[in-house]
């Protein structure tokens, strides 16, 4: 149980988002000082409760039977009976002994913009660092498109939100559009909102997040992913500012400002016919390229010291990292970027003796491309589970394993399968894809 309560504080401290952990029971089992801070709460008023006043069909419910990831505008009760929309972010999360648990963070907490400078959650002291900020800074100076381009793990989204936090509409809210969890059948509800009855479960009016970012900032988080059959649609919106909510007859308009951020090349998606040209164009009118942690290597120091502060409040002690370890962390190429030092540095704080650091307790993983292949590997698919384990982290593991086993049950029929996890065909061929399953499937 130490270890259990060691990882999830762990875990919990190192979001600067409000976070909570939800079990299978449906009950809150830990929130992070982010979260007591936002909503004015002590984290014993929340531990131990349920997730929703309702949680027959809430959202935690259907992601706990389904494993599949959820991103939009949800519903939220307040200490004193009122209710909020708060936009949220939840996925499945597993504990070191195997464990299922919810996790779920406020993806923005709004920026107070009495402040004269911005408190900005980038961290650097590195020529890449302050030359990334004064361009930047540039960026927030217009309200031209602006596109984030950099590896997974560089901290695209704290870019997006230092660009909006140094702008003009620094006073409205920071909209977020995760476009990894928009399918077909989510792209219009969420963007444009829908009206009641507009289609089964549409109980009520709901505005979308184009309208909630009215006068404000629109943070498309990986816009790559944006299935090319939605693309038109947002074009027009962004062209002409109008829309209609689904299911209705009127039309809307919204002035929002637009920031977008991918890992991937959109302009060789273009290319091959998986992007639309003209959308491209329309984003990237001022293109922003993020460097990857091993171009700013000064900054691993302070990185680690900030890590390593967030880890020590959530465990009450103080963590400290020797000279040993830091030049091996120096030396590492982080082909994860930051997000990987963050993984890290955790596991090397479970891992050492008395909260000193030293280079035994830095685990660096191999990476795919250093990986010797196998026999088996050049060989022809022999098992569902077998074939991608060493290259999936834990969580897409018992995503993959839990797939592989609707196939069996299933017989490999693909829309049963994708019908039993409540995801689109179009979601499951991509995680089929992505976990290598297709031969199971057939």
């Amino acid at each position: 149980m130490t270890n259990k309560i060691f990882n999830l504080g762990s875990l919990l401290e190192t979001h600067d988002h409000p976070f909570k952990v939800i079990d299978l029971s449906l009950k809150v089992v830990a929130v992070n000082q982010a979260w007591e801070l936002y909503f004015g709460l002590d984290r014993s008023e929340c531990i131990g409760q349920p997730c929703c006043a309702d949680n027959s069909e809430c959202r935690h419910k259907k992601l706990a039977q389904s494993l599949e990831p959820y991103a939009g505008l949800y519903p939220h009760k307040l200490s004193d009976d009122k209710q909020t929309s708060l936009h949220v972010r939840g996925y499945p999360l597993i504990d070191a002994d195997g464990s299922l648990y919810i996790g779920e963070s406020v993806v923005h907490a709004p920026y107070t913009a009495s402040q004269s400078e911005p408190t900005s959650r980038m961290l650097g002291r590195s020529a890449a660092f302050n030359s990334l900020k004064t361009t930047l800074k540039k960026a927030a100076n217009t309200l031209t498109p602006v596109l984030l381009l950099g590896e997974t793990g560089t901290g695209k989204e704290l870019a997006a939100e230092f660009v909006h936090q140094h702008s003009a509409r620094a006073e409205g809210e920071l909209v977020v559009v995760d476009c990894t969890g928009l399918g077909e059948e989510l792209f219009e509800s969420e963007l444009f909102g829908h009206e009641k009855g507009a289609f089964t479960g549409a109980a009520g009016i709901k505005k979308g997040l184009f309208q909630l970012a009215h006068k404000s900032t629109l943070f498309f988080d990986e816009i790559g992913e944006l299935p090319l059959s939605q693309q038109p649609k947002l074009l027009r919106a962004l062209e002409s500012g109008q829309f209609r909510r689904v299911g209705g007859t009127t039309t809307h308009h919204s002035d929002v400002r637009i920031i977008c951020a991918t890992h991937r090349d959109l302009a060789e998606m273009v290319a091959q016919g998986q992007f639309r040209e003209d959308l491209y164009y329309r984003l990237s009118v001022f293109p922003v390229s993020i460097p990857p942690l091993r171009d700013r290597r000064e900054d691993i120091p302070l990185l680690c010291d900030h890590l390593l502060n967030q880890i020590s409040k959530a465990n009450n002690c103080a963590f400290k990292l020797n000279k040993q370890a830091l030049i091996k962390l120096m030396q590492h190429s982080w082909p994860g970027n930051i997000r990987e030092l963050r993984n890290i540095m955790q596991l090397a704080a479970a891992l050492c003796d008395n909260q000193c650091i030293d280079d035994a307790d830095i685990q660096i993983q191999p990476t795919i491309s250093d990986r010797p292949t196998t026999i088996s590997e050049q060989s022809a698919f022999t098992s569902t589970t077998q074939t991608n384990t060493n290259q999936l982290n834990p969580l897409e593991q018992v995503e993959a394993d839990f797939i592989s086993g609707l196939i069996a049950k299933l017989d490999g029929r693909r829309k049963e399968v994708a019908k039993e996890m409540n995801i689109s065909e179009r979601t499951l061929y991509r995680k089929l894809k992505r976990y290598n399953l297709n031969q199971a499937s057939h």
